[in-house]
């Protein structure tokens, strides 16, 4: 029998109430408010709880608080990745961020969804649709980027855009929803 953890990496409808999942939100949820309260001279401090937070994370992270996540195990980050102030990532499902990836102030990342059928939503269940993004992108600030969506290499996405669908390499994209606006 798959355990509620299981039932939501694999993608399927999953009861997010599980005590082993309610234990992983609680262990990063104390992480972001270390993170988050922590003073921008203490670098190795900082240093250490992303480590902790994000352990699949590469060299040279960079992350200006506040940071929200819902348990950062799911994050695979490259090298040399920037988060501006304010971003929040639901990774109930996998997260990819390639290397030198930057994210504007306010970004928002949701893998987590719900179904569209109210029977369904009403028994409180929950699903997640997995995120990619590429190597060399930019995402503008305030930007939303939807559950399932892949954004391929040195893309830029516009600030404010709510990327629905998937987004090719070298383009820049923007608007609500997102579209090509022209390739690069």
């Amino acid at each position: 029998m798959k355990t509620e953890k299981h039932k939501m990496l694999s993608g399927e409808l999953y009861d997010a109430a599980d005590a082993e999942l309610t234990n992983e939100r609680l262990h990063a949820r104390l992480l972001l408010k270390e993170l988050n309260d922590s003073k921008e001279d203490e670098v190795e401090e900082r240093k250490i709880i992303l480590r902790n937070l994000l352990p699949l994370s590469g060299n040279n992270l960079s992350i200006q608080p506040p940071f929200y996540c819902d348990y950062g195990t799911n994050i695979e980050i490259g090298d040399n990745v920037y988060f501006n102030f304010n971003c929040v990532v639901l990774d109930v499902m996998k997260v990819e961020i390639g290397a030198r990836t930057m994210f504007g102030p306010n970004v928002q990342i949701y893998t987590a969804t719900h179904p569209i059928n109210f029977k369904e939503r009403a028994k409180g269940l929950e699903l997640g649709k997995a995120i990619s993004i590429g190597e060399d992108v930019w995402i503008g600030g305030s930007a939303v980027i939807c559950p399932g969506v892949t954004i391929g290499n040195r893309t830029v996405i516009g600030a404010g855009s709510v990327v629905v669908n998937d987004i090719p390499s070298d383009v820049f994209a923007a608007g609500n929803p997102c579209k090509i606006i022209r390739k690069l």
